[in-house]
């Protein structure tokens, strides 16, 4: 049996990397350029038809409402936690969650989501990786970052950002359970890039990352009956270069289309403002 799942996930690999890479010139479709407060926007989600974004680790425990169309701060959100590294933010329809789980050096033993409840009140839900074994500081070499969550069918589905392998494993969390659970990949994927966020929508995973080389990407999969993603033939699009449309940290999908931020971006001679895009999904390939 064993045997039979690893030629099969190397059935479903080859398959996926032989679909077309179709190319969204993202950078055509800025549509703002977000406040100074949020240069280092990590994450989007609509809730409750509103845009969220907050900036990741070090910076104030806060989350912004945005305008969908200007990216001006509409709101904020003071939460009763601290922001060790927030990567993702996802919703319920009725509570957010965020996700205290950046873990770029590999060595964290703390991760946590944390659920915002009525605005104000908050519960912590706190886990570990099954096949993490070393927790020896690795900087960018290992796959045991996450930047990327939904929430689907009751339950907190994150996935990896995996500096090492490049590929993205699925993972699901009890939100009910407060003790610090041990978390079991349930599927995994080669995919080339590291992810940085994700949103679900319709039965479909978005997904957005980047190379070292600072390639950025979109992949798109489709859900099948039993919660999985990485069984059925995806799509990936070229978005463009880190050096033109920035460090690709946020995504949100909704009936008109594709939301996608970016943190502030400096190399050399290239420097990209936090920005907020829109991709109809009329100009994505169907």
């Amino acid at each position: 049996m064993k045997k039979l799942f690893i030629f099969l996930s190397f059935l479903i690999s080859i398959y996926s990397f032989s679909q077309k890479l179709e190319k969204i010139p993202l950078r055509k479709y800025r549509i703002a350029t977000l406040s100074d407060s949020l240069k280092e926007t990590s994450g989007l989600t609509f809730f409750k038809d509103k845009l969220y974004t907050f900036n990741d680790g070090g910076n104030p425990n806060l989350v912004f409402e945005i305008d969908e169309n200007s990216g001006k701060i509409l709101n904020k959100l003071q939460a009763n936690f601290p922001n060790k590294d927030w990567e993702a933010i996802t919703n319920d329809g009725e509570n957010l969650y965020i996700g205290d789980f950046g873990n770029n050096a590999g060595n964290r033993k703390d991760l946590a989501i944390y659920k915002i409840e009525n605005s104000t009140n908050s519960y912590k839900i706190q886990f570990n990786y099954q096949n993490q074994k070393n927790f020896k500081t690795n900087y960018l070499n290992h796959d045991f970052d996450c930047e990327a969550m939904i929430f689907l069918d009751n339950k907190i589905h994150i996935f990896s950002k995996e500096w090492s392998s490049k590929n993205i494993s699925h993972y699901i969390i009890n939100f009910q359970n407060s003790e610090n659970q041990t978390v079991t990949k349930i599927e995994t994927l080669p995919i080339g890039f590291v992810v940085t966020d994700a949103s679900y929508f319709e039965g479909k995973l978005y997904v957005v990352g980047y190379t070292k080389k600072g390639k950025v990407f979109m992949m798109i999969f489709e859900g099948n009956s039993d919660g999985l993603f990485f069984s059925k033939p995806s799509k990936k699009y070229k978005l463009g270069s880190a050096l033109t449309i920035g460090q690709v940290e946020g995504i949100a999908v909704n009936k008109d289309g594709v939301y996608i931020s970016n943190e502030s971006f400096s190399k050399s001679i290239f420097k990209v403002k936090q920005s907020l895009y829109f991709v109809p999904f009329e100009k994505i390939e169907k």
